[in-house]
């Protein structure tokens, strides 16, 4: 453990990605208080890149504005003494989405549908909030999230579903932040659109969490080229898979709601994340099966034990290699590559 400033005390790493490292941390105060909380990190080596440091300091406004009980809330935003910028968040004691996905995995089945219908609802809940925020004069002021995927998905061990990461996210009151002409996203959950240069909106934060979705349900990527040209090619034109043919128990009205989420043209989509959340509520609703937050909540807890058992698995067949032999191994997985590209490239697969 080490002290951030006299207020903040980082206690591990708990994540790093391409911008920041996220520590779970205490907040410390009179008499002993403690507060579990996360603290986002900006890299040292961008600490002094402007344009790095903009976007950080404009995912602090953004995610500020934002208040529900599905959105990971953000308490301060401060920097140390060295000049590096620090998010202080909500902590959630659970894992992700994908973490809960692959705790079904290793048992060789597939997370209930009415769970992960369910827990896609809390999601849309939280990306309503964020299309239809307002400013402090009530004028809308909308944000879409623009980085739907499993890994920024919380599941709680109080059962309750969050969003994080609004680091790529656009508020409609300033003006692009990214760089002119590029595009920046998770190729595998961008909407078509978003691939030929168009702006975001709520359809294409509709149409990442329908991958996301997909992908839960079945335990396969929905596009899963390698290339990245090719990836595109399947965003753009690839028939989306009958649902059927991977998860029998699912109800058919749940491929309708899939295929909308899904439709190549915004227009054929769900108009907003609200009409999205009554299609999946009323097929929830004549489903026998609980959904509530107890449920989940042991659901979570089941696979939060699936994958430390499996850490210690992995960590005894380490153990076990001879030290002369042994080698530095880092696993990269598909659905966390971050990909920046010019929107010229977007238009014109073949110069890839």
């Amino acid at each position: 453990m080490q002290m951030l400033t006299p207020k903040y005390e980082l206690i591990r790493l708990a994540g790093e990605g391409g911008m920041a490292q996220v520590f779970e941390s205490a907040t410390l105060g009179a008499q002993g208080f403690r507060r579990p909380v996360a603290i986002k990190l900006i890299h040292e080596h961008l600490s002094s890149d402007p344009h790095f440091v903009g976007l950080f300091v404009e995912e602090a406004r953004v995610n500020a504005s934002l208040r529900h009980p599905n959105i990971v809330q953000i308490h301060d935003f401060d920097q140390v003494e060295n000049g590096r910028f620090f998010l202080v968040m909500e902590w959630v004691d659970g894992i992700t989405l994908r973490e809960w996905l692959s705790a079904h995995l290793l048992e060789r089945k597939l997370p209930p549908w009415h769970l992960v219908a369910a827990s896609g609802i809390e999601i849309l809940k939280a990306l309503s909030a964020a299309h239809e925020n307002l400013d402090p004069t009530g004028a809308p002021r909308a944000v879409f999230h623009r980085d739907v995927t499993p890994q920024n998905i919380l599941m709680g061990s109080n059962g309750i579903v969050q969003l994080t990461d609004f680091g790529l996210a656009r508020a409609m009151d300033r003006a692009r932040f990214t760089r002119p002409n590029v595009v920046k996203g998770k190729l595998r959950y961008l909407a078509p659109e978003l691939t030929q240069g168009e702006d975001p909106s709520a359809q294409t934060d509709v149409f990442s969490l329908g991958v996301v979705l997909w992908q839960t349900l079945t335990g396969r990527q929905l596009f899963d080229a390698q290339a990245p040209a090719d990836i595109l090619d399947q965003v753009r034109t690839q028939p989306i898979p009958v649902l059927g043919e991977y998860r029998g128990d699912c109800p058919e009205g749940l491929q309708r709601v899939l295929d909308r989420a899904l439709a190549r043209s915004k227009k054929d989509r769900f108009p907003s994340a609200r009409a999205m959340i009554r299609a999946l509520a009323n097929l929830l609703r004549v489903t026998p099966e609980s959904t509530s937050a107890e449920v989940l909540a042991k659901s979570v807890e089941r696979s939060r034990d699936i994958l430390f058992e499996e850490s210690l698995r992995a960590s005894e067949e380490v153990a076990a290699i001879p030290l002369s032999g042994a080698k530095r191994m880092t696993i990269e997985l598909d659905d966390d590559v971050f990909e920046e590209v010019s929107e010229s490239d977007f238009r014109d697969p073949g110069s890839w």
